[in-house]
């Protein structure tokens, strides 16, 4: 492999290519321990993962480290293939397979697969044990390293070996095992590689949110200008239908505009002179002039963009788990065979170095980390793959982890909890007048407009068979209501205050009864037909039919609830009352919502963060655990590490539940890899040898460690069939 099919070298695996030079100001930092850092690229020091560069200065192109880690794996499966097809042809005698030919193509092909696309398993263990920062590259490069001495010792050297080692009159080899631990640790690699390389995508996302260009006004001559040439001050025009270029505020003309990237809530805000507007957000009805206020890095999404790159990197993945075991787990096999060597070459009989030599080589075999290198994979291999079947897409292996030991779930209200689409709710009619008439020309003159209150009324008319007619003058409100004639019949659908403009008093009965429905956060649409108010309808965002039961499952688990709501606090309310949530926070802005999680980690809370849009990107990011609506922003879905793809609540009882049989599995195949390793490995330095003359051989100990792998293997694949399930719901 030339260094031109990687970032930098066989051995360091970098991110980027040794010709380019960084941006300026460039950091690196490495994904799996948030403390390092580093003004240059290169790899941690503690884990040995290749160093990235700050999403926010990296660039759209493809990620040279993929491209290494796959070109490596393809080579190594193809090597490692016929070495695999050979080790097995030696088990069947009736295939009259040459030995000794065998034997030297199975050297060739391992020799290239552990020193060509594996070479860099050996460097990152080297480092780690000249900084004395063991992880799981050190324990791989053991495993890897033992099992592959000792199959070169038997092809250049079989006399070497006693005979008590020997199956009929030769020594077993061991490539396939070298090979095989190679393959799979690259292809792990480069999973993690394509994990990790999502967070950029989410920030691109965000980027991509800002509008292009701005109409400025200068000495009243309009002028399209981009963005990156505005300044402080500057008078912008915008147009219906267009973002909003960058921060400031309304001076002249009013509109609505939809700020759902930033509040998450669809209703419309009517903005005036006066008002502050948000770069990003979509002018939706009026033109107007605005001044700005801030420009490039200081506007809310460059802050958001900023937030959510910080809060990605602050993540603990479930890596570290296995390096805490190799932390303690590989010192321990190195004394364990250097203090058989040093026994059997004081106190052995016969070729005590030769004989010290193999005992302590069949330690290191029978401590090979396969089993306690499948432990973790495949559970979460498992896990992972019932979750997508369940509609629980799971970003990266650490949200296993996390989900676990969630106390806390932090969830936005609109389209999380409800539906997030307003719908008429309740029909309101003055005595006397007809239904089907008051919702047909009401919808009528709605079906005019774009507001998200017109479409609520439209689609319940069209749901219940309404007949839409024919609309003469139509005109609209900016934050009233429209006005029309329909088949010689004036029509005038808003609030209260806008009836009031064209005539209409609102009875006080009928005020009474909406009154009702105000106080509990619903909105209120009068409907006049010729100067006379036929009634009204109420409008709420419902919600879901699953979310009640979800509640009680997360209660049931010992999960507190907190609504972290931008909308109003009479809505917010209403919602929570009927959910039975107590902890509400209402009007918050994507800082705030961030504050409030930061806020409970530091009290020792385990957070979880459920949102579908854009404003919940930072939240999602910075909580333990982010876990996004299938339905939902793509922004907001990149930056969690769950997405539930139907967009039901249940989903997060399912993802909990199983994250904790997946853990309680993990725990397990740990616990089976010990135990086989506790046992095999004093027998393979022959405690039992003085009293018993029992020697564990090589063969036996490859066949105790393929045991241990098959019997993980058949434990995880336990949780394919678990039952999750909850006693009532």
């Amino acid at each position: 492999m030339s260094d031109s099919d990687h970032p930098a070298n066989c051995c360091g695996n970098h991110r980027h290519d040794s010709d380019a030079s960084p941006p300026e100001g460039a950091k690196y930092f490495c994904p799996m321990c948030p403390g390092v850092t580093s003004d240059v690229p290169g790899e941690c020091p503690v884990c040995g993962m290749a160093l990235e560069i700050n999403p926010l200065l990296a660039g759209e192109g493809d990620d040279p480290e993929i491209h290494a880690l796959a070109r490596r794996f393809r080579i190594s499966a193809v090597l490692t293939l016929p070495v695999f097809l050979i080790a097995m042809s030696q088990m069947m005698p009736e295939l009259h397979v040459d030995r000794q030919v065998s034997a030297w193509i199975e050297l060739v092909l391992t020799t290239a697969v552990v020193f060509w696309p594996g070479g860099m398993v050996f460097s990152k263990a080297w480092r780690s044990l000249k900084s004395w920062n063991l992880n799981m590259f050190t324990l791989i490069a053991i495993g890897v390293g033992a099992s592959y001495a000792c199959s070169v010792v038997a092809v250049l050297a079989p006399g070497s070996f006693p005979d008590s080692f020997k199956e009929h009159g030769q020594v077993r080899l061991y490539f396939e095992t070298a090979a095989v631990i190679t393959m799979l640790v690259l292809f792990g690699q480069w999973l993690e590689a394509k994990a990790r390389s999502r967070t950029g995508v989410a920030i691109r996302s965000l980027i991509g949110l800002s509008a292009k260009t701005a109409h400025r006004l200068e000495h009243g001559i309009e002028r399209e200008v981009a963005i990156g040439r505005l300044a402080v001050g500057d008078l912008l025009r915008v147009r219906p239908g267009e973002k909003i270029p960058t921060d400031g505020r309304m001076i002249e003309g009013g509109s609505h505009v939809d700020e759902s990237m930033i509040t998450g809530e669809p209703m419309p805000v009517e903005k005036h002179a006066g008002d502050p507007v948000i770069g990003a957000t979509l002018n939706q009805t009026g033109t107007f002039v605005m001044r700005v206020e801030k420009v490039g890095k200081d506007t809310l999404l460059s802050q958001i963009v900023h937030m959510v790159a910080e809060a990605q990197r602050s993540r603990a993945p479930i890596q570290k788990l296995a390096d805490t075991v190799s932390a303690w787990f590989v010192p321990m096999v190195v004394l364990a065979a250097i203090a058989t060597w040093i026994l059997w070459s004081v106190f052995g009989t016969g070729s005590a170095m030769v004989f010290a030599t193999v005992q302590a080589v069949s330690v290191l075999i029978v401590a090979c980390p396969c089993a306690l290198g499948l432990a973790t994979p495949m559970s979460i291999t498992v896990g992972i793959g019932r979750a997508a079947g369940m509609g629980i897409l799971v970003k990266h292996a650490a949200a296993i982890q996390r989900a676990e030991n969630i106390t806390h779930l932090v969830m936005d209200k609109t389209g999380t909890l409800t539906e997030g689409k307003p719908r008429v709710s309740h029909i309101i009619v003055a005595s006397g007048a007809d239904p089907a008439r008051l919702m047909s020309h009401a919808a009528s003159v709605e079906a005019v407009s774009e507001h998200p209150l017109a479409r609520a009324i439209v689609n319940e008319a069209d749901a219940s068979m309404f007949k839409r007619l024919p609309v003469q003058d139509f005109s609209a409100s900016i934050g009233g209501g429209v006005k029309g004639l329909v088949m010689d019949t004036r029509v005038c659908v808003g609030n209260a205050a806008f009836l009031s403009t064209c005539g209409v008093v609102v009875p006080q009965d009928l005020q009474s009864q909406a009154a009702t429905y105000l106080d509990d956060g619903r909105t209120v649409v009068w409907i006049a037909l010729d100067d006379h108010v036929a009634g009204f309808v109420v409008i709420a965002d419902p919600v879901k039919k699953t979310t009640a039961a979800a509640l009680q499952g997360l209660r049931q688990l010992g999960i507190r609830v907190v609504m972290c709501t931008g909308d109003q606090r009479p809505t917010a309310h209403s919602v929570a009352r009927e959910l039975g949530i107590d902890e509400i926070h209402a009007e918050m802005m994507p800082r705030d919502k961030l504050g409030i999680i930061g806020k409970l980690k530091a009290g020792g809370a385990v957070v979880a963060m459920a949102g579908d849009g854009v404003n919940d990107a930072p939240a999602l990011a910075a909580a333990d655990l982010g876990i996004a609506m299938g339905r939902g922003s793509d922004v907001a879905i990149e930056s969690a590490d769950i997405t539930l793809v139907k967009g039901d609540l249940m989903g997060i009882v399912h993802a909990i539940l199983l994250s904790k049989a997946t853990m309680s599995n993990i725990r397990q195949n740990l616990f089976f890899a010990f135990f086989y390793n506790s046992i095999g490995i004093p027998i393979a330095a022959g405690a039992l040898y003085p009293w018993f003359g029992i020697l564990l051989s090589p063969m036996i100990a490859g066949a105790a460690m393929s045991f241990s792998s098959v019997s993980i293997i058949l434990n995880a694949l336990r949780l394919r069939s678990k039952r999750l399930h909850m006693q009532g719901i």
